[in-house]
């Protein structure tokens, strides 16, 4: 592929096949409150941390509870599901192993609260390789700005030159590339609108990890 001493990984739709977990959690969170799942919702929501989330859909469907009584039934709602049911993407664990052994430096670099990354990540038994964890909860932009990605370099001690991103979604690619990180691009169904903009700006394009073991 090209040379890298780091690998900096997003979560949701990357490295497990959660985004229809989190279609199932929006349907029925906006059923209780009688609204129909917009076309274009779980899109728009892609990149941003739970508080953003949170703040869009009060927002955007004028609920009357607080940010933080979303965030706690979405965690409610999601948690089981991160704990016992949802798997790693193909050849993920075997990747993290090659990685490993080849002496390269693992970063998560996540949208997802720690209370739902940690759990999936040891249920599917790949916690361990991970040197560093981050997500939107020790940074204060979304993945629209690169703070997140820039703090996972910097725990790993490696400039964002010498490292490679992992995204499914436009977002994280265009910003990653911005911030002169080398770039592969994820396949995830939940993100076939993207496609064509994502296999153009990644360095690379998988649908597969096994097409870079």
């Amino acid at each position: 592929m090209f040379d890298f001493k780091g690998a900096i990984f997003d979560l949701d739709g990357t490295l497990i096949d959660s985004m229809g977990v989190w279609e199932k959690i929006d349907k029925e969170f906006l059923k209780k409150r009688n609204i129909d799942i917009p076309c274009d919702y779980i899109e728009k929501i892609s990149s941003m941390s739970f508080e953003k989330v949170a703040q869009y859909t009060i927002n955007r469907f004028n609920l009357k509870e607080s940010e933080e009584e979303l965030i706690k039934e979405w965690n409610r709602m999601a948690i089981y599901e991160y704990s016992n049911n949802i798997s790693l993407k193909q050849n993920v664990r075997e990747y993290l192993k090659k990685l490993n052994d080849n002496n390269i430096k693992i970063a998560l670099s996540t949208s997802s609260p720690r209370i739902l990354y940690e759990s999936v990540l040891k249920n599917n038994r790949i916690y361990e390789y991970f040197d560093v964890l981050v997500s939107l909860e020790d940074v204060k932009r979304d993945k629209n700005y690169p703070d997140i990605y820039l703090l996972a370099a910097e725990k790993l001690n490696l400039n964002p030159q010498d490292c490679v991103g992992f995204e499914d979604i436009l977002i994280g690619i265009n910003t990653l590339k911005k911030a002169e990180f080398k770039t592969v691009g994820v396949y995830d169904k939940y993100a076939d609108s993207e496609i064509d903009d994502i296999k153009e700006i990644s360095d690379k394009f998988i649908y597969s990890f096994k097409e870079i073991m």
